[in-house]
């Protein structure tokens, strides 16, 4: 249960960045969707990965190997959610309410994603979870 209300949090402030770069990129810059869409995207993927890794899964799991899972996931989410995206913008959908729920699906097939297939196996083996087991057993 503390594993996916740290997730959750972590999503938050990664939906934080998501959404405040988008309301840049289209609000301040005039960006269409799509390449708002995109690049924000990446931006809160590099932040959740980074802090999920260490505090959530507090996993040691080879980093270039847990990476490339996450883009194979991004490589499947991505194109789909940019199709539907720009899909339902151009038909008149706020693009707003598109984004909250595009990213209402990612959060919770990235959660079920990173922790029965990217760190399978390697969940809590990093020396936050090892000092947290020997606080625990002291």
């Amino acid at each position: 249960m503390w594993q996916a209300l740290k997730f959750t949090l972590f999503s938050a402030s990664a939906g934080i960045i998501q959404l405040g770069s988008f309301e840049l990129f289209t609000k301040a810059f005039g960006w269409t969707y799509l390449p708002a869409y995109l690049t924000s995207l990446v931006l809160s993927v590099l932040w959740n990965f980074t802090f999920n890794r260490r505090y959530t899964f507090r996993s040691d799991a080879n980093v270039p190997r847990a990476m490339a899972l996450v883009a194979l996931f991004y490589a499947v989410f991505t194109p789909l959610s940019s199709w539907w995206g720009k899909a339902l913008t151009d038909i008149g959908w706020n693009e707003d309410l598109v984004m909250i729920g595009t990213m209402l699906i990612n959060f919770v097939t990235e959660y079920l994603y990173q922790k029965f297939v990217v760190y399978r196996g390697m969940i809590d083996t990093n020396d936050v979870a090892r000092r947290a087991k020997e606080k625990e057993n002291a």
